[in-house]
């Protein structure tokens, strides 16, 4: 069954060979990146300079104010994260 992820970047090509390739998605299509405006970006990075964890409400509230979908506002504050992480 196909699912949709909620991006507005989604993919609407066929598999491509690196998925099918990587962890055994045979048959699923890979979503494509998400390409975060400059203005989003900007918007994020100050938030997350105030708080590195954002909790339910703060995400709905941000994803709705970005046009976003919360999934990406998860996954960016979490790879921001690692980032820190990593630079530390």
């Amino acid at each position: 069954a196909d699912e949709s992820s909620g991006y507005e970047s989604e993919s609407a090509g066929g598999e491509r060979a690196g998925a099918a390739a990587a962890g055994g998605t045979r048959g699923r299509q890979r979503r494509a990146r998400t390409a975060f405006t400059s203005e989003q970006v900007c918007r994020l990075e100050k938030t997350f300079q105030r708080q590195k964890y954002l909790g339910a409400t703060e995400r709905r509230k941000l994803a709705a104010a970005l046009h976003l979908s919360e999934i990406q506002i998860k996954t960016w504050f979490q790879n921001r994260r690692m980032k820190l992480k990593r630079q530390i």
